[in-house]
């Protein structure tokens, strides 16, 4: 097997000729790389090589792609393919496809080259490493062949890396194990959901509960002195140390409707594993380790979002047990139905004492495509967002299309259109500042009627409370000024507002010396999204660590996903984190 002493003591020509086959019929890519010895980790390895195509020119990137073969083509049929991609197609069973399957993928082979110039690239191995099957491929390939060409060429460069790195593993006899583990339990929670289509997992549902229950199972196999539900419904395994004080972390394990695996829930996982190893090891570090599976983060079934992470920090609303789910059922009695005490007096038992605390910090899927776009498995967060979320309503006049001069309308929808390139266009002007019009209607419309009245969300959101009231107060200012120019009226109603949380200096330095010593480079990123970290941000320091998301970053979505190396990645960070702490 290779190892990182015969790469970076190699000459320039040697280092290339041991790297051959890791990216198809591309030196070029090892020849440049080679100047970035000495690498401290197989990951820098893999960063540095990733990095020499992203810097590359647009032609290099497409001639790269290429020189990959086409999935069960005419080189697979003929036996040209390089030992590396038979292989891989073997493994996938690409070279046992049905008559059937074989057509299929010669159609698509046609129409993708006759779309983007270029092959269909995928790694076939799959995040877990295990391989798709034949149907996941298609439908894969189905999927993709609908993307936008620029999107598209990308995507082929992120599968190509990953190619990349599933064959210097096996170059290097590297086996992710703990990632796969994380992956696996991920995909055995997945199977308690509300529908069989897609994940679903709202609060205190009988998938919720279920998913509860197997957490507490796999925590009490990994080695935790105690592990309880509390009244709330969060799961929470204690892994005692030698001294008083515990290190506080953990993630939700509730989910949106039509999720993915792995939003909140590698958050639970990662701790867990780090504390399984403890646990083998027969180590006690001189603190205790508490991990929370907090029980609702998304806001799903009630709108008392945080609610599980509130009951801890002691801001749990006595109002939200009077609120209702869309089937007329109370918060009240769900969580009595999911055999939690559904009392006030219980919940306010959840409350932690910060004295007992080092500080709080959270692990999670990025939810977005900065670190995918970088190729980079982890990034370090600076805060998260704050937020100003409304529904409105604009009022004009419902008129006829035909007969009503453009001059004399009262058109509902286009002052809200107005508005959406206002906030479009005065978010893009600030660094890390967001606005998204994410619901958009036209009651009782109809193709012949100037829209009277346009129902609209709007979610503005900033790295700081300034930058965020400073977006509120302009978007506000833009409206009225929109309907009072097209003679138009508004309502506008606040849902949330969240400050932000900067995470905390001294945890962000943990974070990026566990990162640095891993021989990956520093990438800080704020979060957009809010998760649990907000909350005890309240109550004690916290510190967030991203992992890269595949498919472009995207989440809340069935593609979510990571692979097993960077889960292992960040499992080893997590790991690093708590040795350092004194």
């Amino acid at each position: 097997m290779m190892t990182l002493d015969d790469l970076n003591n190699a000459s320039a020509a040697d280092f290339v000729t041991l790297l051959d086959g890791t990216y198809e019929h591309s030196p070029w890519i090892a020849e440049r790389a080679a100047a970035a010895r000495p690498f401290k980790s197989l990951a820098a390895l893999k960063v540095a090589l990733a990095r020499v195509v992203r810097e590359a020119t647009l032609d290099e990137q497409l001639g790269l792609i290429r020189a990959h073969p086409e999935l069960a083509g005419k080189a697979a049929v003929a036996g040209a393919l390089t030992a590396e991609s038979t292989n891989e197609q073997q493994k996938a069973g690409l070279t046992a496809c049905t008559p059937e399957e074989f057509a299929k993928l010669q159609q698509l082979n046609a129409d993708y080259n006759a779309r983007f110039g270029f092959p269909f690239i995928l790694a076939v191995r799959g995040p877990r490493g295990t391989g798709f099957t034949r149907q996941e491929i298609i439908a894969t390939f189905e999927r993709r062949l609908r993307a936008h060409p620029g999107v598209e060429r990308a995507e082929c460069l992120r599968q190509i890396h990953r190619i990349a790195e599933i064959r210097l593993n096996d170059k290097f006899g590297t086996k992710p194990a703990l990632g796969e583990q994380l992956w696996d339990w991920a995909a055995t929670l997945a199977v308690h959901s509300e529908t069989d289509d897609f994940l679903t997992c709202t609060y205190a549902t009988p998938a919720h509960s279920a998913v509860a229950e197997q957490l507490m199972t796999w925590m009490r196999e990994c080695g935790f002195d105690s592990v309880t539900r509390d009244a709330v419904g969060n799961v929470v395994g204690i892994y005692n140390g030698t001294g008083e004080q515990r290190l506080l972390t953990g993630s939700h394990y509730d989910t949106v409707r039509r999720a993915g695996r792995f939003d909140g829930r590698l958050g639970i996982f990662v701790p867990m594993l780090v504390v399984r190893e403890l646990h083998r090891a027969g180590r006690r570090l001189p603190f205790g380790i508490e991990v929370v599976g907090f029980s609702e983060e998304e806001g799903q079934r009630y709108a008392a979002t945080f609610l599980a992470s509130s009951a801890l920090t002691g801001a749990f609303e006595p109002a939200w047990l009077d609120q209702t789910d869309t089937a007329g059922v109370t918060l009240r009695d769900a969580m009595q139905s999911a055999g939690l005490p559904g009392t006030l007096d219980a919940i306010a038992a959840c409350k932690r004492d910060a004295s007992r605390y080092l500080g709080f910090v959270e692990v999670h899927i990025e939810q977005g495509p900065v670190l995918d776009s970088l190729d980079l498995p982890l990034g370090i967060v600076t805060s998260i967002n704050g937020s100003r979320r409304y529904t409105g309503e604009v009022v004009g006049l419902a008129s006829h299309a035909g007969t009503t001069p453009m001059g004399q309308r009262r058109d509902a929808a286009a002052g809200v259109a107005e508005l959406i390139l206002f906030a479009e266009k005065r978010a893009a002007s600030v660094p890390d500042v967001v606005a998204t019009v994410g619901m958009l209607e036209v009651p009782s419309g109809s193709i012949n009627v100037i829209p009277g009245r346009c129902r609209f969300s709007l979610d503005l959101r900033a790295t700081t409370d300034e930058a965020r009231d400073a977006l509120d107060a302009d978007v506000r200012a833009e409206l009225d000024a929109i309907c009072q120019r097209r003679g138009l009226s508004f309502t506008l109603q606040p849902t949330v507002a969240a400050n932000a949380a900067p995470s905390n200096a001294a945890w962000q330095s943990r974070w990026e010396a566990a990162v640095a010593e891993l021989g990956l480079p520093l990438r800080r990123l704020p979060s957009g999204a809010g998760h649990d970290a907000m909350k005890l941000h309240e109550l004690l320091p916290q510190a967030m660590l991203f992992v890269r998301g595949g498919n472009g970053g995207i989440s809340h979505n069935p593609l979510e996903s990571v692979t097993v190396d960077d889960a292992e990645l960040a499992i080893s960070a997590f790991e690093r984190l708590i040795n350092a702490l004194r």
